[in-house]
């Protein structure tokens, strides 16, 4: 072979070489798969920089249902209050996901279970909020037990008033209903109020409190209709009595009267109304005079009963 073949053979395996590593280097920039040890690494060390271990740990969720080593040491990051919260929130992500695979996680569900519970009485309140919300959807009673002595006890409470009711919504027990009432008696704020009506409205006890919110003129329209939606799942006879008294009084405003009009049009007794005579002469005038709204629901209402 002459000196000038083996000259550019060697410059072709060269460039062949070096077109591989460039190749290798892209690969490993275009997000490669990185080994369990590997991300495991990065996603508990204090030496990498936040950014890194919250991208390490949102790729450590099938790392977690490998071994127990690996449970335990995102459980670690989980509850030391020294971690940057980021990168506690992340870990949190990261197992809550593992959780998911039900078969390869229950083994580890006890451990995870107890940091979550130990964690719901942290000082970082995004992590509190979001810990706690993991155990009311799971119907935790440490998590029942601290949102209820919260709303009892306001300078216990873990979570503003009115997100504690939204979680006890998840699995609602008698005492939760004496909270919501007590707040709705005495509400710290307006939306805690309103989120206490939106629990109660499951409680069968609690329908001649939404026919007298419904019926009052000066609550919010916003609680009114929350009121007329809760009587049709609790006790939908009276509020279709409630909704052909609020059509026939005609001081009563647009919106609450387009709110009974489309109640009366989707649940109401058909036979009923058609011979109601009296209501459909008050909605016949409203298809002509009302605002857009009311005009809208009471021709559609017509459409259904009048004759």
């Amino acid at each position: 072979m002459t000196k000038k073949s083996k000259s550019t053979k060697s410059a072709t395996k060269a460039k062949k070489s070096s077109k591989s590593a460039k190749s290798s280097k892209s690969a490993r920039k275009g997000g490669a798969k990185r080994s369990t040890r590997s991300l495991m690494s990065v996603a508990t060390s204090a030496r990498s920089t936040v950014p890194e271990r919250v991208a390490a740990l949102a790729e450590a969720p099938l790392a977690v249902c490998e071994s127990d080593d690996n449970l335990q040491a995102l459980l670690k990051v989980l509850r030391d209050k020294n971690e940057p919260s980021p990168v506690r929130l992340a870990a949190l992500q990261s197992l809550q996901a593992a959780s998911f695979s039900v078969v390869a996680f229950e083994e580890a569900r006890g451990d995870y279970l107890a940091t979550l519970r130990e964690v719901a009485e942290d000082t970082d309140m995004e992590l509190r909020q979001r810990v706690l919300g993991i155990l009311a959807r799971e119907k935790d009673g440490f998590a029942q037990k601290k949102l209820l002595e919260g709303l009892q006890r306001p300078e216990k409470a873990l979570l503003p008033p009115e997100k504690a009711l939204q979680l006890l919504s998840y699995d609602v027990h008698a005492e939760a209903y004496k909270a919501a009432r007590d707040i709705v008696n005495k509400p710290p704020s307006d939306i805690a109020r309103r989120e206490a009506l939106r629990l109660l409205a499951a409680d069968a006890t609690s329908a001649p409190l939404f026919e007298k919110l419904l019926r009052d003129k000066d609550e919010l329209a916003e609680i009114r209709q929350l009121s007329a939606s809760a009587l049709q799942s609790l006790k939908p006879e009276k509020l279709q009595e409630h909704a052909r008294e609020i059509l026939l009084d005609s001081s009563e405003y647009d919106e609450i009267q387009a709110t009974s009009l489309t109640a009366l049009t989707q649940f109401g007794d058909d036979e009923a109304i058609a011979q109601d005579e009296a209501l459909l002469k008050s909605v016949d005038r409203m298809s002509d005079e009302a605002s857009t709204r009311v005009k809208q629901n009471a021709r559609r209402f017509l459409s259904k009963f009048g004759k």
